[in-house]
């Protein structure tokens, strides 16, 4: 299965510079992510990495990186990986977001979201969670994300 979303990755991220282009497409299509400046590591069904560079306009007072940032890295990983994992006749949006803040976010930040169980076709809509994790360049979770994702038939 490949969704319009995972073909244009696929074709895109073979090109040189292609990760930095795909992360500015979608950008493009979402402005308010590229506050935090994305970079798309990896996608497949059911996974997306995303990866940000802890850079001063993403700071918070202590100098770490600001929890909305961490939010909205979140939110960017979930929405895509489901985008690009839905079948055709499915389509999404976010409904909530439960977040936990491990401990301090510094450094190069990669989140990781995958879903907690299967997205299927179906007639009617249904939750999705999707699991977002965010590790620093040591490897130790920094923060986690519950996404609460509504997947309904296309209309």
């Amino acid at each position: 299965m490949s969704t319009p979303l995972l073909s244009l990755y696929r074709r895109i991220t073979r090109w040189p510079a292609g990760h930095w282009l795909f992360s500015r497409a979608i950008c493009f299509k979402a402005p308010y992510f590229a506050t935090i400046a994305p970079r798309f590591v990896a996608l497949a069904p059911g996974r997306c990495e995303v990866r940000i560079h802890d850079r001063r306009r993403v700071h918070n007072h202590i100098g770490t990186v600001h929890a909305i940032a961490l939010c909205n890295l979140a939110e960017l990983a979930a929405g895509v990986m489901t985008d690009a994992s839905l079948p055709a006749s499915m389509r999404w949006i976010p409904k909530g977001m439960t977040v936990e803040y491990l401990k301090k976010a510094k450094g190069t930040l990669h989140g990781v979201a995958t879903p907690d169980r299967a997205l299927v076709e179906s007639d009617t809509g249904y939750d999705l969670p999707v699991t977002v994790v965010v590790t620093d360049a040591g490897g130790d979770a920094v923060f986690r994300a519950s996404i609460a994702m509504w997947v309904s038939p296309r209309k």
